[in-house]
């Protein structure tokens, strides 16, 4: 026997033994530092999967290509696997919503991108995938160009009359809505429209698009679907998400108010039913979202078509039952809104208990809101955002002052945590992840109309400063050309740019004739209003920079234009001061 012939059988055993020894499963971590910790240490890429538990896609994903032995084993031994639920994690979300769910994305060890990809791949498509990254690991782009903020934190002329332009062509005359494959109502665009009620073709597609979104709510228990594909209205998908349930109550509660349409308010209620029937919590807090299928990865078609009885004798589809500060903070301020403008004392009520909620089981000890249960330090610009915009609302509704002090007491956290430079706000607190933090549009919109509000309600000059901050983000040149939500930023620097309406009443909190007066002004439309209830024994309004009369009885005013009404005594002369000085602006 050949001296050299166990050399040679060793050298030919050790590739296979090595075979043998490398992983067939993937590993699936959920934490994105530990992630990127063991990809720098191993030098693989991460492919990070972000799902949504209520989609249907992301289970067909997962039960087919991720279920697939041979991608399974490409997982395995070249990528660190890391599986995030987007409701979870905002950071992750809003940094790759436009991917839709599920987001594929590969990153580098130091968490540059590789390769994103969007939506179902199949199995065999998907190891091809796997396979090319693995031979060539560069970037297909390099993407991350900053944003220089803009000079002004307010849109130029030029660039008012593009977004101006993006917002007629984007209107689909023959549906409603945006011209999109998916059908949605984006409410940037319908609200922009109700505030522009006035002119005719506004007001049509206000309701043109209203009408037709109504497909979109269950007609057997509220809420609403996602959104339809096929360019219509008629083919949804079931998933029922807090994001969307809180939007449409809003805007169909301000529909409601706007336009007087039976229609609009039924809707609501639909919406207010669905709330606090399937997504309320026995504590106060909201839940995420109700999955799309009854059995993951099956269309459930059939299953929508059934009534009451038909759905539930076969089960109903998984409710994700976790509590987070931002989805409650969203409910809070759509059902506050709902009884702003239909006196629904369910809602305000549910309203309520969600703020003391989110005060109660949420608050950090840093004054802002953590998002799940367990306080891990990471802080999330939403889980601050949406708690303080429904303190605001909660405020307007009741005038209860410990509202607009919790509002501030939020606002000022997000001020502290995540403002940008030069520009705008972060979407989360930078963490151990190399993932930064970056602005998201919609939150920077949201942001610029609480924070110019906020202002008028409170006369804090940081919270101007604040709202001028985002909006010079907003204003910039790369967000402009680039936005999809341009009836936002339109909305966003209309309000930088004037007072909103403002009406007070004067009177003591429990002399029925300054609820009554009140109560008028609760109902007078429009999104962008400030309205307080003065009693005087609580000492002066937070913002005095009116100064009212003494009267022996309760009296309502109305201010804008630089200019205040006389008092109204009678809530039918409140109501028709508010109508004339409204009119006028």
């Amino acid at each position: 026997m050949p001296r050299f012939l166990p050399t040679l059988l060793l050298a030919l055993l050790l590739p296979l033994q090595a075979l043998a020894a490398a992983p067939a499963e993937p590993r699936w971590l959920s934490d994105p530092a530990q992630a990127f910790a063991e990809a720098r240490r191993s030098q693989r890429p991460v492919f990070l999967y972000l799902e949504a538990r209520w989609c249907h896609w992301c289970h067909v994903m997962q039960e087919q290509t991720l279920a697939d032995p041979a991608v399974r084993r490409a997982l395995a031994r070249h990528y660190v696997a890391l599986k995030v639920d987007h409701d979870a994690n905002p950071l992750l979300a809003n940094r790759y919503r436009d991917y839709g769910w599920p987001a594929l994305i590969f990153l580098a060890p130091d968490g540059s991108e590789i390769v994103k990809r969007a939506g179902y791949i199949a199995p065999q498509d998907f190891l091809r995938l796997l396979e090319a990254i693995e031979r060539d690991p560069s970037p297909e782009s390099l993407g991350g160009v900053a944003v220089a903020a803009a000079a002004q934190p307010s849109l130029t002329a030029e660039a008012r009359a593009r977004l101006l332009q993006r917002h007629e062509l984007s209107y689909d005359t023959r549906f409603g809505g945006l011209a999109t494959a998916q059908k949605f109502i984006d409410r940037d665009s319908v609200e922009y429209a109700l505030a522009h009620a006035d002119d005719p073709a506004e007001r049509r597609k206000a309701e043109q698009t209203l009408d037709a979104a109504q497909a979109l709510i269950d007609p057997v228990w509220g809420g609403a679907y996602q959104y339809s594909t096929g360019s219509d209205w008629q083919h949804p998908h079931y998933e029922k998400i807090m994001r969307t349930q809180a939007g449409v109550l809003r805007i169909y509660a301000l529909a409601w108010a706007r336009l007087q349409r039976p229609a609009d308010l039924h809707a609501a209620q639909a919406m207010r039913d669905y709330l606090l029937g399937f997504l309320r919590d026995p504590g106060g807090g909201f839940y995420v979202s109700q999955d799309a299928d009854l059995v993951p990865g099956e269309k459930a078609h059939d299953y929508y078509a059934l009534d009451d009885a038909g759905r539930r004798a076969r089960g109903l589809p998984r409710i994700d039952r976790s509590l987070y500060a931002d989805a409650t903070g969203q409910a809070a301020e759509a059902l506050a809104t709902l009884y702003e403008v239909s006196g629904d004392a369910a809602a305000l009520q549910a309203a309520i208990a969600a703020g003391d909620w989110l005060l109660r089981e949420r608050r950090g000890r840093d004054g802002c809101f953590r998002h799940g249960q367990r306080d891990d330090g990471q802080r999330y610009l939403g889980d601050c955002l949406a708690p303080a915009r429904a303190f605001l609302a909660l405020y307007r509704v009741t005038g209860e002052r410990r509202w607009l002090q919790q509002s501030v007491a939020a606002s000022d956290a997000i001020i502290r945590a995540f403002q940008a430079k030069p520009a705008g706000y972060l979407t989360a607190k930078a963490g151990r992840s190399p993932l930064a933090p970056l602005p998201d549009l919609a939150e920077n919109i949201s942001l610029v109309r609480h924070f110019n509000l906020l202002r008028h309600y409170g006369g804090r000059k940081a919270h101007g400063e604040a709202a001028h901050h985002a909006m010079r983000y907003l204003a910039s040149e790369r967000v402009v050309e680039d936005a999809f939500e341009e009836a936002g930023i339109l909305l966003a620097d209309e309000e930088l740019g004037r007072d909103p309406l403002h009406l007070v009443v004067v009177g003591g909190k429990g002399d029925a004739a300054a609820r009554g007066l009140y109560d008028i002004a609760l109902r007078t439309p429009g999104g962008y209003r400030r309205l307080e209830w003065w009693d005087r024994k609580e000492g002066p309004l937070a913002n005095a920079d009116v100064e009212y009369p003494k009267f022996p009885r309760a009296a309502g005013y109305v201010c804008g234009n630089g200019r205040c009404s006389l008092p109204s005594f009678e809530a039918g002369k409140y109501a028709e001061a508010i109508a004339k000085l409204a009119a006028a602006k």
